[in-house]
């Protein structure tokens, strides 16, 4: 099979995997070192890091040859699918060759597992390190590892590797054990915890180095400065977004995850009777991610996102799911009216993030704007703050919601968006 077959082949099997990040990567720039390869470039982007350069990364599979039969998975051994297979060194002639022709800044790695885990992320390993070290390559690498690889690979892996991630794939070990009986969340979470360990040792290492040789700034840590990310599938299994958001803030708490991504199961060729029919809601994916932002950010936590039965909730939610029709900050302001209305100019920091439509930008910006007089609502459209939803939950000189907050049913119909009927072209 020629390279550009192969190509196609993987090309379309990595896309089922989102957890395709390149936020938190060093700055890197080989053009002064002899070296080719950058982070900092501009081009066909699909990537963003938190100050807003977009990186664009060949994003492929080593191999769609799995010896793993994970029920949800288009790759799985018992699939019919046309299998393929890169050598390392093809991997690093395409990323060499997309880069000099500035389609990327970086390569996106996974595969399939191949013999076994070992022998899989020897492969791995080995196109990073060349990259690295015969190419001198400075652009971004993103591994995907195996979970039971040996621990010397994983530490391998972060010493070439921007990022590491882990794919968790399921929120529940009974979800697991019923469509991946091959993988285990024990097996998972030590690899996580692995990883964890030597990023953590890395820094402290580098801090200890700093400190002693007296100079103001360190160099970045050298393993997997990016950090480690994960991706659950959401809708395989009959997991609930709670059971997904907590098993979300778990990873954030004891494994310091820079992202858990959500990835939408998508139904198969030949799929197992135990699957859906149908894919869940793409809506309840884009919920997931909003809720994920106000663990990470606003100071959420699971029960607030996603209470339990018995909680009030205006719109008869099932337990344990996400409102579908509004964002799960409004939700919770719905469902807490009497934590309501806000003054802008006297709240603290920790109540103005819970006010729907203000992000932490915009909150910012109001603390520091109200040591130079009182903000009005004149100056909160000048900030470019959504006025309509969030005057229901704030009190500005000159404006008081009333009795709005009196009866959130109401309320909700109002914020929520309208139904539209669905282009026929």
């Amino acid at each position: 099979m020629n390279l550009t077959d192969k190509l196609a082949i993987l090309a379309d099997a990595a896309k089922y995997d989102a957890s395709c990040a390149s936020s938190g990567a060093n700055r890197r720039d080989s053009s002064k070192t002899g070296g080719i390869g950058s982070t900092e470039g501009m081009g066909i982007c699909h990537s963003y890091t938190p100050d807003g350069r977009c990186v664009s990364l060949l994003k492929i599979l080593l191999t769609n040859f799995c010896v793993f039969d994970c029920a949800y998975c288009v790759n799985r051994v018992s699939s019919n699918v046309r299998r393929a297979r890169f050598t390392p060194d093809e991997v690093v002639t395409l990323t060499l060759d997309f880069y000099k022709r500035n389609y990327i800044e970086g390569l996106f790695l996974s595969s399939g597992i191949i013999r076994s885990g070992d022998y899989t992320m020897e492969q791995m390993v080995e196109v990073a390190r060349s990259l690295r070290e015969n190419h001198r390559f400075a652009g971004y690498i993103h591994l995907k590892t195996i979970p039971d690889a040996a621990p010397e690979l994983l530490a391998a892996a972060g010493r070439y590797a921007d990022r590491l991630s882990i794919n968790i794939e399921l929120p529940t070990e009974a979800g697991m054990t019923a469509l991946a009986p091959e993988k285990t969340h024990a097996g998972i979470h030590s690899a996580m915890g692995e990883l964890k360990w030597r990023i953590d040792e890395d820094k402290d290492a580098r801090r200890v180095k700093r400190q002693t040789a007296g100079v103001r700034r360190a160099k970045a840590p050298r393993f997997a400065p990016a950090g480690q990310s994960t991706q659950m599938i959401v809708g395989a299994d009959d997991a609930n977004d709670r059971s997904i958001l907590e098993s979300s803030s778990r990873m954030y708490g004891t494994y310091r995850m820079r992202r858990v991504y959500y990835s939408a199961f998508s139904p198969i060729p030949d799929a197992s009777s135990t699957l859906p029919l149908q894919a869940p809601p793409l809506l309840r994916e884009h919920r997931l991610y909003q809720a994920d932002w106000l663990l990470r950010f606003y100071g959420f936590d699971v029960d607030e996102i996603t209470p339990e039965a018995g909680a009030q909730d205006v719109a008869a939610v099932t337990p344990g799911m996400l409102d579908l029709d509004v964002d799960p900050k409004l939700a919770w302001a719905l469902r807490n009216p009497a934590r309501f209305p806000v003054d802008i100019n006297r709240a603290p920091r920790e109540m103005l993030l819970r006010v729907p439509g203000l992000g932490t930008r915009n909150v910012e910006r109001i603390i520091s704007a109200r040591p130079h007089g009182a903000l009005r609502l004149d100056d909160l459209a000048r900030l470019r703050i959504p006025l309509k939803k969030i005057m229901p939950f704030v009190i500005t000189p000159g404006h008081h919601p009333r009795q709005r907050l009196d009866d959130p049913a109401r309320l909700r119909s109002e914020l929520a968006p309208q139904p539209r009927q669905a282009s026929l072209f």
